[in-house]
């Protein structure tokens, strides 16, 4: 399958994988409509979930279209309608791209599990460009002194895994769980560790160690060398497993790590079924459940808690004519942790 989208004003190259090819061509610029804005993107980071376009694995998407969810620009121009942002400001746009305001979720406020989220580069036009037009609403003002490189990740990953902890019920002192030392997993291991929680990394190698260390793990549990749930039980349990990792094969046994009251939180994007058993959560009233990435305003907060802490994620720049080499580098599981095009 080959799938055409369009970016503006510029050419870039192909993008190839196994199931289809994306052609970014030239588009012209268009003009904001009614509560929309007009962003020249600074940055874009590179999500794995740009794949759901790329391989056309994810319902609904209407081709051709422009991946990309993890945007920072600046305010070019607003249409009619617009009240909060001005030319010139600099916002970020992520996963949450718009709703219906129908919906019992939206009618509660609670627009990110809205029944017809929108989202960039899935059922829109996304960050993969020069230029793009996003609703009011969506936008997420970048504070000062975060660069927009630094601020592209924090709309996604950054946002889930902040979201995710600070929703998850675990107190200071609490034994919590960081399973994945990647893109998702650096960022909440910082976010744990800042929120005052008994931070452990669980992870593949020895290699990882280090670096988890360094990102705020108090402990680092090699998966393949030792014993996980041994290891979590001796400290009493998890409160928290929070599961960055995409592998349901990798989740399931942590199950048995929780302590009383526990919750395997899952923010990684996979496919395959978790294996459990009921009588494994009766005992200790444990509970699994999943967080759907945040609100602009949960991104506004995101990023305040890392001016706040000093937490920034760990980026691997590429201009904006590798756009196929960032892509590729990310599918590849190399880069460390997050690639983002820079214009």
């Amino acid at each position: 399958m080959t799938v055409k989208t369009t970016t503006n004003t510029m050419q870039a190259g192909q993008i190839a994988q196994a199931k289809s090819s994306i052609q970014l061509t030239s588009l012209e610029k268009k003009d904001p409509g009614e509560n929309m804005v007009r962003l020249k993107i600074q940055a874009c980071g590179v999500c794995h979930s740009d794949s759901f376009s790329v391989d056309g694995g994810f319902p609904g998407i209407k081709y051709p279209i422009v991946p990309g969810h993890e945007i920072v620009g600046i305010v070019d121009e607003i249409g009619e309608g617009v009240h909060r942002l001005k030319k010139g400001d600099r916002v970020g746009v992520g996963w949450h791209g718009g709703h219906c305001n129908i919906c019992t979720s939206c009618r509660k406020g609670d627009f990110i599990t809205c029944d017809k989220l929108q989202t960039p580069g899935i059922t829109y036009n996304g960050g993969y460009a020069e230029y793009g037009i996003f609703p009011e609403t969506v936008c997420a003002m970048v504070p000062e002194n975060i660069s927009s490189s630094e601020a592209a990740p924090l709309l996604c990953a950054g946002v889930t895994t902040f979201n995710a902890l600070r929703h998850s019920g675990a107190q200071s002192g609490d034994v919590v769980v960081i399973l994945g030392v990647g893109g998702l997993g650096h960022l909440g291991l910082q976010f744990a560790n800042k929120m005052g929680f008994h931070t452990v990394a669980v992870a593949r190698g020895k290699d990882k160690k280090e670096m988890a260390i360094k990102l705020g793990a108090a402990q680092y549990i090699d998966s393949e060398g030792e014993d996980t749930v041994a290891a979590l039980k001796k400290l009493g349990g998890a409160k928290v497993v929070l599961a960055t990792v995409t592998q349901s094969s990798a989740m399931s046994p942590l199950i048995n790590a929780l302590g009383l009251d526990g919750k395997l939180l899952i923010v990684g994007a996979g496919f395959e079924s978790l294996t459990v058993a009921p009588l494994q959560l009766l005992g200790k009233r444990l509970s699994i459940s999943g967080w759907p990435s945040g609100t602009g305003k949960d991104s506004e907060e995101c990023m305040q808690f890392c001016c706040l802490t000093g937490i920034r994620p760990m980026i691997e720049p590429f201009p904006f004519n590798q756009v196929n080499a960032a892509y590729e580098h990310m599918m590849s599981g190399k880069a460390r942790f997050r690639a983002v095009l820079e214009f």
